[in-house]
């Protein structure tokens, strides 16, 4: 993983004491709330519902052990004993005190870690793959490039105040697993036809209250244009877009009122004047940053060691963890294992300090010292032996994070909803936990197959809602919690969003609502190799739309 150099540290370093310092000001009352929120955001820091939260970035998800341990160390001493684990590979804490966020961050800058931009009008956290580096199915590691734009982006002077959040995603699979088309700028990282490495480039994608589709704004960049071209972008949707309306702030908004191919003729005139300055990527910067993710020391030969296999045959709570949580690596005799952090009574996404520290072990113990956080608000260890697969998963059990419902129906995105967001209209975490009780026998769920079910409190759609097979969207009406369902959406390679089934679904009938979609599915699927999203995408929304509304008519409002 990357390392930071005497740069980086001196930079986090000198951010720690800056705010250090508005802090102090401000508790002080010598700094006005209203100029120290602009400090505090670019600084991770919110004022949530009932507590501050702070946000801590996670780059393209890749955590060591030993940054792992810090966040247990912060989780136990600044916390309540947990973090909580989003969709943009942060975590986050949700009851720190703010005359203790400068130790926080202090403590964060011993293992290379950082709040800077993972809140504010600016580019935050650059995420990727979670399986960069290791999946059958990549063309490259996209986590080289991923850094380069990091480095790029951290506090770049001219993009420090955009107009909106920006959001960067990179892919470099056959399966999108970084949700870039929904992103502001997505970036496939392709061959041409000479066998040269380059970019597709995706602009205006995004969700929250106006969910769009990115589109592609160039079908073939040069490896040695990343940079230049997302400057060029960046400087034409800072120059666009609007300041008067934050709903209409995002550069999804300018690209759709400016049109594709005005944007895109406005893109290719900034480009040009900067294109050959010194931007543009020399072999050896990309050679330098690959270096930083170069391959693990793998066992050359494993294939005499046949544990895994009568482990399998013999214990059939391994064989079903195995099933759904482990992948394929492409290192023969290996595996990647996930860890899951949707189990019964846990809201999606949440670990304790304990559970941090015994993770950071076992990371150390059977995955090379390294981790991700996933954008489905969980962990994975990506390098694990086949022969160390048991012992992992019988001490996963004992810590709870052994739930083998990865991809499943339980395997929820969920935002924390009224629990803690200052902005949410309706609960999140309670109705994920009625959901699970409807669907918890594991058998039941295999039978179903894969179902992505995702979950937001408001229209900002941290739960990324628009793009689950199944979305529930929580809305206020007149003080009482309602949702709104959507079903067909997907953040994967042919990218859509949810269609509306009707009229929102009051909090008393929404578990009934989810279970009567499934079982409609189950109903019509052409075989139990069909999935819900092909099932939908064949006979469309009617005969869901059918079943649904008798069950809920209830509690449905106009």
């Amino acid at each position: 993983m990357y390392r930071y150099d005497q740069f980086d540290q001196a930079l986090v370093n000198a951010r720690v004491a800056q705010f250090r310092d508005q802090t102090a000001r401000y508790l002080a009352g010598t700094l006005p709330a209203d100029e120290f929120r602009h400090l505090r955001l670019r600084n991770g820091l919110y004022v949530q519902r009932f507590a501050p939260m702070l946000r801590i970035a996670i780059p393209y998800g890749t955590l060591s052990a030993k940054q792992l341990r810090m966040l247990a160390h912060i989780a136990r001493k600044y916390d309540k004993g947990y973090g909580h684990f989003t969709t943009r590979q942060n975590i986050q804490f949700n009851w720190p005190k703010i005359e203790d966020v400068p130790d926080i961050l202090a403590d964060l800058a011993t293992v290379e870690m950082h709040a800077i931009q993972t809140s504010g009008n600016c580019i935050r956290n650059v995420t990727a793959d979670h399986l960069a580096g290791v999946a059958r199915d990549e063309l490259v590691d996209p986590r080289p490039y991923c850094e380069l734009t990091r480095q790029w982006a951290t506090e770049h002077p001219e993009f420090n105040w955009l107009p909106r959040k920006f959001k960067f995603a990179f892919s470099s699979s056959t399966t999108d697993r970084s949700a870039t088309q929904v992103h502001d700028i997505g970036v496939h990282i392709i061959k041409n036809a000479a066998g040269e490495i380059g970019y597709e480039m995706v602009v205006g994608g995004g969700l929250g209250r106006t969910p769009v589709i990115g589109q592609v704004i160039r079908e073939w960049l040069p490896e040695e244009d990343l940079l230049s071209y997302s400057e060029a972008i960046l400087r034409v949707y800072n120059l666009l877009g609007r300041r008067d309306n934050i709903y209409k702030a995002r550069i999804k908004i300018t690209v759709k009122e400016t049109g594709l191919a005005k944007f895109k003729e406005m893109v290719e005139a900034e480009w040009a004047t900067i294109k050959d300055g010194p931007l543009k990527l020399k072999r050896a910067d990309i050679a330098r940053f690959q270096s930083f993710f170069t391959s693990f020391d793998y066992e050359a030969s494993t294939a005499s060691d046949t544990s895994y296999a009568e482990h399998l045959a013999k214990d059939s709570a391994f064989a079903a963890w195995a099933k759904r949580n482990l992948k394929a690596h492409r290192q023969p005799g290996y595996a990647i294992a996930f860890l899951s952090l949707k189990a019964r009574g846990i809201a999606p996404g949440d670990v304790t300090h304990q559970q941090m520290d015994a993770i950071a072990d076992l990371a150390d113990r059977y995955s090379f010292g390294e981790l991700r956080a996933t954008h489905n608000q969980n962990l994975v260890f990506t390098d694990v032996r086949q022969a160390d697969l048991y012992p992992l998963w019988q001490a996963l059990v004992k810590l709870d994070l052994a739930t083998p419902n990865i991809g499943l129906l339980t395997d929820v995105i969920c935002c924390p909803g009224l629990d803690f967001c200052s902005l949410s209209n309706a609960s999140s975490i309670a109705v994920a936990e009625e959901i699970f009780d409807r669907f918890e026998s594991l058998d039941y769920q295999h039978d179903i197959g894969e179902i992505k079910l995702n979950m937001s409190g408001c229209m900002n759609g941290c739960g990324h809602h628009s793009v689950g097979h199944i979305g529930i969207l929580g809305v206020d009406k007149k003080g009482e919690e309602w949702y709104q369902i959507t079903l067909g959406g997907s953040s994967e390679n042919k990218a859509s969003l949810g269609d509306r089934t009707g009229p929102s679904v009051g909090r008393e009938h929404i578990a009934d609502a989810i279970q009567t979609i499934v079982h409609t599915y189950l109903e019509l699927r052409a075989n139990e190799d069909e999935s819900f999203l092909a099932c939908y995408q064949r006979v469309g929304m009617p005969p869901f739309k059918a079943a649904l509304y008798p069950v809920a008519a209830a509690g449905e409002a106009a």
